[in-house]
This record gives C-alpha cells, structure tokens and sequence, in this order.
C-alpha cells in the first residue's frame, strides 16, 4: 500500500498587473535551487488555508488577507508524493522578505529556471488566468 499523499498548500501573490511570486527553494531542501510559488506543508487539524496563510508569514513574512482556491495537483516526486492546493490571493500585507535565505522574484512571463516539475503546467493556465483579467 503507497502512503497517502502529503497535502500543501500553495499560493499565488498575483500584482493587478498579472505578475507573479515564485520562490527558490533553499540549500539542503530537495529540488534545490529550483523556483516554485510559496508554500509548506499542511499540519494536521490545520485547514489549506490556515496553513497557507502560516507559511506565508514564515517565510515571507506576508499577512495574506484573503485567497481563492485555484486548482489542486498530486505529483509525484522520487522524496515524496504531493497533494497541492493552489489557492490565488491578491489581497495581502506586507512586502515579501527572505526569512529562510531563499530567492523570490516577481515575474510577469516566468524567465527564472530550473522551475520545479510540478509548477511547469501551471504557468499556461495563468497565461490564461491573466487573459481573462486585462480582457
């Protein structure tokens, strides 16, 4: 029997003018060096969004006032197979910090790599999700 998934919750910090907030993952994490949209784990008797709302502000130090639920998407890695909850926020406080020593960069049309595997499909459906919002 496969062990359950790991449920984690992802947000997307999306500017008015559609860009985005990934972050590098930092030395001694798996998939080091690779970009990603923020997020952790969700610990248990937590819900998506209590536990996204916490990792923000561990590692960005950003207070998210409110998020949708986007998308979710299991993917398995060789460390670990991963439930993730995307949820879009563009209501938040606080400008970004490096609280873990990670890279983060705002990007319009994603130019940072390597991007983690399971981000890639992503970043064509908010083409599309950036469409609909300057149509």
């Amino acid at each position: 029997m496969k062990p359950a998934p790991i449920d984690v919750a992802v947000g997307i910090l999306m500017r008015p003018n559609g860009d985005v907030l990934l972050g590098q993952r930092p030395a001694g994490k798996p998939y080091e060096g690779y970009w990603e949209f923020p997020g952790g784990k969700v610990e248990a008797g937590e819900s998506i969004l209590d536990a996204l709302k916490r990792e923000f502000v561990e590692e960005l130090g950003v207070q998210i006032e409110s998020a949708e639920p986007w998308c979710g998407v299991e993917h398995v890695y060789p460390h670990a197979h991963v439930r993730l909850h995307f949820y879009i926020s563009h209501a938040w406080s606080g400008q970004p910090q490096s609280l873990e020593g990670q890279a983060f960069a705002w990007q319009g049309s994603v130019a940072v790599s390597p991007l983690l595997p399971a981000t890639i499909p992503l970043l064509e459906w908010l083409d599309v999700r950036r469409a609909e919002i300057s149509a």
